[in-house]
């Protein structure tokens, strides 16, 4: 747990997921709980809780995959909505399509919980939007500095020439990236492109809930093994080494993902091309974010989360580990307070 006597910041634990105390609140918890604000819909963020809190376009992914909750708080963005004594408001987080974050009011003071998060604009979610609070706790997936990101033009430039030079030798490209927000960034890159986009069922299903929400997504086709030449195929990283991809006797696979950025990921992944493309802020993001918000502390989670708070600390900013071993030395500050 992460606690102290300072009365201008919110306690806080972790117990697989961020819990206030104060007013029993949940912030992505692993397992089903009483309230919880859900940050956005995918599997290791969502849950089937009593109460859920979230956003309009969360609500519907999540019905789509695992049903709703008995009780849903559908804020909009930039709505304050008061619950159990203290004010909650929903801000863009630029992840994928309804991703949230989280201001949170009350008696203890004022919190700021990213869920996953990134600052640059994407081309099929909502662009982020930040406040001021004294508690920030942020998602840190690439919190060291050999995370830092090309420009997101660059690599889709250099995924749709990809994507050309296939087409051009007769071959289908397949482009693997996640069914729920990076497929739809990739959908629509290849379709501004010219290029004609085929998506994988799984990816198809999302896209059409997309489309309730954000307005202009890319016309496209369905699936069939019939049909695939001549356009670029869009699946999930699940199929890569499927009888559907195998059966492409002349392909070019390329995956798409942050983790591009680490040596080997093309033998990694066994794929033709990786292109470092993320859905996630990148290292030099993390820290602007830090100063955009001005916390007086700042809690990690996932990825890299203690060696980026010890960046931090090294900064002059107050910062600690929720999930690693530097949460004891936290702890231990304030014994005998």
């Amino acid at each position: 747990m992460v606690t102290g006597e300072d009365p201008n910041v919110i306690e806080v634990a972790y117990r697989g997921g961020v819990l206030v105390p104060a007013i029993d609140l949940w912030m992505d918890p692993r397992v089903p709980q009483g309230l919880a604000f859900v940050s956005h819909a995918h599997s290791d963020h969502a849950g089937k809780h009593r109460e859920t809190i979230l956003s309009a376009g969360t609500s519907r992914l999540m019905r789509s995959r695992i049903g709703a909750s008995p009780q849903e708080h559908v804020l909009e963005f930039g709505e304050t909505r008061e619950l159990r004594g203290a004010q909650f408001t929903l801000l863009p987080a630029g992840h994928v399509h309804g991703s949230a974050q989280l201001h949170l009011e009350t008696e203890g003071g004022s919190l700021l919980y990213t869920g996953d998060f990134k600052l640059r604009a994407g081309l099929s979610s909502e662009p982020i939007a930040w406040r001021g609070a004294e508690t920030l706790i942020m998602e840190t997936t690439f919190g060291k500095p050999e995370f830092v990101f090309p420009p997101a033009e660059q690599v889709l430039g250099d995924m749709v020439q990809f994507c050309r030079e296939a087409l051009e030798v007769g071959a289908v490209p397949v482009l693997l990236g996640y069914s729920l927000g990076k497929a739809q960034e990739i959908l629509c890159a290849v379709a501004a492109a010219g290029l004609k986009p085929m998506l994988h069922g799984a990816v198809s299903k999302l896209t059409k809930i997309y489309r309730e929400g954000v307005p202009g997504m890319p016309e496209f086709a369905e699936y069939e093994a019939a049909n695939m030449a001549g356009h670029v195929l869009i699946c999930p990283p699940s199929v890569r080494n499927s009888r559907m991809v195998q059966r492409i006797k002349k392909r070019r696979v390329a995956m798409v993902t942050g983790w591009g950025l680490t040596p080997g990921a093309v033998h990694r992944y066994q794929v033709d091309a990786v292109f470092p493309l993320s859905d996630h802020a990148g290292y030099n993001d993390l820290l602007k974010y830090v100063e955009l918000v001005q916390p007086q502390r700042v809690l990690t989670l996932h990825g890299y989360a203690s060696e980026f708070a010890r960046d931090l600390r090294r900064r002059g900013v107050e910062a600690w580990s929720l999930v690693s071993p530097d949460q004891l030395e936290f702890a231990e500050m304030f014994e005998g307070l």
